[in-house]
């Protein structure tokens, strides 16, 4: 019985958190010419337990929309900049995605809740490790996790609809741009290390020209690897 009423409360968290991020959706969806997010992303993220992608400890903040530590320098990204990153990316049913930086794996797991296939890499392998555990555990088999340098993207599966980065790049790395099909979208903060970095949405045409746009700020962890 505890367990059940911990459940329930874990869903009515979840439900308040989602209220709270579609109403700060509303007041920033103008500064970028947006226009809130999509029920469909907002279905996704009130189906992820997110409680079940933070250390045991950082549980009783999971729905808290702020970013928490889960280990090895690393962060879960606040609610609302998932949510808006998954909404960027327009994705539809079946489409193929490349997450560069798993981290926790919560963001793999909303993006698998829209029905797409993921491609996820991680570079500190045991994070790569228990994120990989813990979205079988939950049942995302349409999320495939490695470990690597996400900055060469993942060739064997390109090229991809859409491409996401969950670490704060100093600059777009071409790698992914080109791994990006025309008509795909990529979401990416770019910017100095331990700053304010910009969200920028890249979309590349069906002629296979860039179209850069300013999003938001941000702060994400750093890009790591060899470049």
């Amino acid at each position: 019985m505890a367990d059940q009423a911990l459940d329930t409360e874990y869903v009515q968290r979840r439900r308040a958190m989602v209220e709270e991020i579609t109403e700060m959706a509303g007041e920033l969806a103008p500064t970028y010419g947006g226009a809130g997010l999509s029920p469909q992303v907002l279905d996704a993220m009130l189906r992820v337990p997110r409680h079940r992608f933070v250390p045991e400890d950082e549980r009783r903040y999971a729905y808290q929309n702020r970013p928490l530590s889960i280990g090895h320098n690393q962060t879960i990204s606040q609610p609302y900049i998932v949510a808006l990153m998954t909404d960027l990316m327009a994705l539809d049913t079946g489409d193929r995605v490349l997450e560069v930086g798993t981290g926790s794996g919560y963001q793999a797991a909303v993006l698998a809740e829209l029905g797409v296939e993921v491609y996820s890499i991680e570079i500190v392998e045991p994070i790569a490790r228990q994120s990989a555990e813990m979205l079988q555990v939950l049942g995302y088999e349409r999320v495939h996790v490695r470990v690597g340098d996400g900055y060469q993207g993942w060739p064997e599966h390109a090229p991809f609809d859409g491409v996401i980065v969950t670490a704060g790049a100093s600059h777009v790395p071409q790698p992914l741009l080109d791994q990006l099909k025309p008509g795909g979208r990529m979401v990416i903060p770019v910017g100095e290390a331990f700053d304010v970095q910009e969200l920028l949405l890249i979309t590349k045409d069906e002629a296979g020209h860039m179209h850069r746009q300013q999003v938001i700020p941000v702060r994400f962890v750093p890009l790591t690897g060899g470049h």
